[in-house]
């Protein structure tokens, strides 16, 4: 029997369906995976599933690469799973959810074509429009606001680039310091955070999601870089939630009440 595939209807309908059902399980797992990262697993996906089909693999090993392969790397791409029970969690829900998801693929299939490209658009017009948000800012802030800084701790020296946010008016309720903000990634490098019995505190502070506490700590000195070099004794610096710059253009906001 001969079966004519069109591989651009194969891939567009793999894509969206493979993005749907990682979408669910990031969802049910509450993985917390960006759209971005799940959209780049599903394509993934796709474009292996597409390879698969096109080459002519003798049929356990295209079952193995179908279900042990390319399943795998979808899940690890697009969750980033990080332990064996998880992935093992990941992969039942997959196939239970693909298996609920096969009765609406039937009913919408005459319409699949079109259904899946305009998916695609709608998904690749949302990444486009995520990744320009995040990088307009930096397009309009002076260049000026941002400060190379010197962190003193314990001996050594660390050198980092500071954004000065009027928006940061956090201050340690207890001495009314003002408190600078570390990148985690950055603060993890200075403080060995998973390892280590340094002294710190909590502070409670307000975010987008509500009220929330910061890891604060206290270093031996810092300085400030800019025209005239601006140098204070024992900074309190707290530990962000999230990447501050997603360019890496800065580590640190400075908080404005250390230059007075």
């Amino acid at each position: 029997m001969y079966y004519e595939l069109y591989i651009d209807v194969f891939f567009l309908e793999n894509l969206m369906m493979d993005s749907l059902i990682l979408m669910a399980v990031n969802r049910i797992l509450k993985c917390s995976r960006t759209y971005g990262r799940i959209f780049a697993g599903a394509l993934t996906g796709s474009v292996l599933t597409c390879i698969v089909v096109s080459v002519p693999f003798p049929g356990g090993v295209r079952l193995f690469l179908f279900h042990g392969v390319i399943s795998s790397v979808m899940i690890m791409a697009g969750l980033g799973v990080k332990s064996g029970i998880q992935f093992v969690k990941a992969y039942l829900l997959l196939y239970l959810v693909a298996f609920a998801a096969g009765g609406v693929l039937q009913m919408i299939r005459p319409y699949v074509r079109w259904t899946s490209l305009l998916y695609t658009l709608a998904a690749a017009f949302y990444l486009l429009f995520t990744w320009l948000w995040k990088r307009l800012p930096a397009l309009f802030r002076r260049k000026e606001q941002i400060y190379k800084v010197l962190v003193f701790k314990e001996g050594n020296r660390y050198e980092l680039k500071a954004l000065c946010d009027t928006g940061n008016v956090l201050a340690d309720p207890l001495t009314g310091d003002p408190v600078c903000i570390l990148d985690p990634g950055t603060a993890e490098y200075i403080f060995d955070l998973s390892g280590s019995h340094e002294r710190f505190r909590y502070i409670p502070y307000r975010c987008v999601g509500g009220e929330s506490v910061m890891k604060i700590f206290r270093v031996e000195r810092m300085c400030i870089l800019a025209e005239e070099e601006t140098w204070i004794r024992s900074p309190l610096l707290g530990v962000g939630e999230a990447v501050l710059s997603e360019t890496e253009e800065y580590q640190m906001l400075l908080n404005p009440d250390v230059f007075h």
